[in-house]
C-alpha cells in the first residue's frame, strides 16, 4: 500500500515524554498499522505488531512501546517536501 506522507529522518532522537497508559489506550484503535509499521522500520524504532493486540488497554509494555514510536518526530510529504512535527502536545484524544 501506498502513503501519501513517508518518515524520513537524517537524525532519530529520542525526546522522553511523559508516558500516559490511558491516553495511549485511547489512540491505539486510531493508528493505521501498516503505516506505522512503514513508519518504524524506515526510522529503525522496532518492530510493531501486525496488528494491535488484544488486551492492550492493561499491557503496558505494548503502550510503553507505542508511547516510543507515536509521539516524537515528523513527517515528510514526497511531492512537496514539507515536513509535519509530530508532538505530544496535550496528550488528549478521548
Amino acid at each position: 500500500m501506498d502513503f501519501p506522507l513517508s518518515v524520513q529522518a537524517s537524525e532519530v532522537r529520542i525526546i522522553p515524554v511523559e508516558f500516559k497508559p490511558d491516553f495511549m489506550a485511547c489512540m491505539i484503535p486510531k493508528v493505521e498499522w501498516a503505516v506505522l509499521q512503514e513508519a518504524a522500520n524506515a526510522l529503525r524504532l522496532g518492530k510493531v505488531p501486525i496488528e494491535q493486540i488484544q488486551g492492550y488497554e492493561q499491557d503496558e509494555t505494548f503502550l510503553r512501546k507505542m508511547h516510543h514510536i507515536l509521539l516524537e518526530g515528523t513527517l515528510q510529504c514526497p511531492e512537496s517536501g514539507r515536513v509535519f512535527p509530530i508532538a505530544a502536545g496535550s496528550q488528549t484524544c478521548c
